[in-house]
């Protein structure tokens, strides 16, 4: 009896569609799988794997580059979990993550005070001196540039 695993099966078992399945494979995150006397792909049981931790990853913010050089990284252990590039670069997406939370709270705080002054039309309200959206400080940005 077999072991592999057809397309839909794996694609099933991981919660991903077909096509979803073929781009990661595209992609180089999945190895290409064997082939049935018929021409269909046969996967691992462990391929099911592999898209759980995919998909568990892009959740968690990393992109598809950042979860290819993870899973390489993995397969050149051989075997041995202590490697530190996984933690360094969980550590470097939970700063990256801790920052945009930063820059949302920022962005929350200029809504609200936006709200609360009552701002119905942009282009008086950026000529306005009490407006508490951030029109200056853009410009600013842009002459800097």
């Amino acid at each position: 009896m077999s072991t592999a695993l057809r397309s839909g099966e794996v694609a099933e078992a991981a919660g991903v569609n077909l096509q979803t399945l073929r781009y990661y494979e595209r992609r180089g995150l999945l190895a290409k799988p064997q082939r049935s006397p018929g021409g269909h792909r046969l996967y691992p049981p462990a391929t099911v794997t592999v898209l759980r931790v995919i998909k568990a990853a892009q959740r968690l913010g990393f992109t598809l580059e950042e979860i290819s050089d993870l899973i390489a990284a993995a397969a050149h252990s051989h075997g041995v979990r202590h490697d530190a590039r996984l933690q360094e670069r969980t550590r470097a997406k939970l700063a990256e993550v801790e920052q945009r939370l930063a820059d949302l709270a920022v962005i929350r705080d200029q809504l609200a005070q936006a709200v609360s002054a009552g701002c119905d039309d942009i282009a008086a309200c950026a000529d306005s001196p009490h407006c508490p959206l951030p029109f200056a400080e853009l410009a600013d940005d842009i002459d800097a540039r």
